[in-house]
C-alpha cells in the first residue's frame, strides 16, 4: 500500500465529523510510541511550554547519570541515545526557541561531563557540531532572544 500525500489526508479529515478524528487519533497512538508522544505533547504539554523543557530536562539528567563511563565507546553510545531522544522533542514541539533550550541544556551537561569529553575527538566533535547547530538556530530567532542565547553560548565556550 501506497501512502497518499499530506495535502489529500488534510483534504479528507475535513470531511470527518470530531468523534471520527477522535478514534483515528486513538487508533493512530496504538501503533508507534512516537505517535503517542506527540500526542501526549499536543493535548498535555504544548500549553506550558517551560514545564515540557523541564520535564525533558530531567530525562536528559536521568540518561546522563546512566551512562556508563568505563569507556569512551560506551560514552560515544550514549550521548549519541541523548541527542536522538532531543531532537525527537525537539520535533514535537516545532518551536526553534525549545530547540534551543535543549541543545544548550546537552552542551551544558556535556562540558560538566566526567571524564571531560576533551579527551576523546568524537564526543569534541559531536559538542561542536551541536554548537554549530545551536547559532544557526539562534540566528534565525528575535533579537532579544539571540543576545540572551549568545550570552549563553559565549559561557560554554569558555
Amino acid at each position: 500500500m501506497k501512502a497518499v500525500s499530506v495535502a489529500n489526508l488534510k483534504k479528507e479529515l475535513q470531511h470527518l465529523s470530531s468523534e471520527e478524528l477522535a478514534e483515528l487519533c486513538l487508533r493512530l497512538s496504538k501503533f508507534k510510541k512516537e505517535n503517542k508522544e506527540l500526542l501526549t505533547y499536543l493535548l498535555f504539554e504544548s500549553h506550558d511550554e517551560t514545564g515540557y523543557i523541564e520535564s525533558v530536562q530531567k530525562e536528559i539528567d536521568e540518561q546522563f547519570e546512566l551512562i556508563n563511563t568505563n569507556s569512551f565507546f560506551y560514552i560515544k553510545k550514549s550521548v549519541r541515545k541523548i541527542l536522538r531522544t532531543i531532537k525527537k522533542y525537539a520535533r514535537y514541539s516545532l518551536k526553534k526557541e525549545t530547540e534551543v533550550e535543549l541543545l544548550l541544556y546537552f552542551c551544558q551537561k556535556m562540558n560538566a561531563f566526567k571524564p571531560s569529553i576533551k579527551n576523546n575527538v568524537t564526543l569534541t566533535n559531536i559538542f561542536e557540531r551541536q554548537i554549530i547547530l545551536i547559532k544557526k538556530l539562534v540566528s534565525t530567532l528575535h533579537e532579544d532572544l539571540q543576545y540572551d542565547y549568545n550570552l549563553m553560548l559565549d559561557e560554554l565556550n569558555n
